[in-house]
């Protein structure tokens, strides 16, 4: 689990409810129309922008920024290099009971002990990596468009309740509720899109670029080893994603 998203999220809504705490009565913040139009009018906004299947795999994409994590690259190098010795000693077959970490890295190595060339395996891999790319940047936009429709549908509501009050101002009694409706819509608008929808939409994005990078360095490396590389020079190849501080940590391998 990623804390820095959940802890971002409940933080910064436990400071607006703390403020509304120390304030008033919390039911004072509770309009159910103001609510039907926000998120019930952003969702069905949002709909019509986008199909129904990039829809629902938003939602699921969604998870990515609470729950998706991918291995260290310190770690995965060094498996990467064992991966190399061990088809580098003992040839491509022997990596197929060797029990691979990632999904991606595994077809990848499926690849080789298939026997595929090299232009096949560099296609299928860059094949899964844009396709995972394209489901996690689908996912940021439709968030983003929540973000962008959520304080619109805000204003329309603002709009909707100050014609309301202003039709009633010979009823006393009907101020105060479409009052609530204008300045609540326009609340809950501005919390939907500043706490909950670009935040995730920046972290899938995120993701997006960190798995990109990740999914390079296995591709590299799957074809280094089908190359037949000495894995200390696969070694130093992959050494260039670790940051600067970290490059001169060799990986526990044995020399070929």
């Amino acid at each position: 689990m990623d804390i820095a998203t959940l802890v971002g999220l409940v933080g910064a809504l436990a400071i607006i409810l703390s403020s509304i705490l120390l304030g008033a009565s919390p039911l004072t913040f509770v309009n159910v129309p103001s609510l039907l139009i926000v998120i019930g009018g952003s969702i069905f906004v949002v709909l019509a922008k986008f199909s129904l299947n990039q829809f629902l795999g938003a939602m699921k994409v969604a998870g990515r920024a609470f729950f998706f994590k991918l291995p260290d690259v310190e770690s995965t190098i060094n498996e990467l290099v064992e991966l190399a010795g061990i088809a580098r000693k003992q040839g491509l077959l022997a990596l197929e009971d060797k029990e691979i970490s990632s999904p991606y890295l595994k077809i990848g190595v499926q690849l080789l002990i298939d026997g595929h060339p090299p232009e096949t395996v560099r296609a299928i891999l860059d094949k899964e990596r844009v396709l995972t790319l394209e489901r996690n940047r689908w996912g940021a936009k439709i968030f983003s468009a929540m973000g962008d429709v959520g304080p619109a549908m805000g204003m329309i509501g603002t709009l909707v309740g100050l014609v309301q009050m202003l039709s009633n101002m010979e009823d006393p009694k009907s101020i105060g509720p479409a009052m609530a409706v204008a300045l609540l819509t326009t609340l809950y608008g501005a919390m939907l899109a500043t706490m909950i929808c670009l935040p995730i939409a920046d972290k899938l994005n995120l993701r997006m670029t960190e798995e990109a990078r990740m999914q390079a360095l296995w591709t590299d490396a799957v074809l280094a080893i089908q190359d037949g590389t000495n894995p200390r020079t696969i070694e130093q190849l992959l050494s260039s994603y670790l940051p600067p501080k970290k490059r001169g940590k060799p990986a526990d391998a044995e020399p070929a």
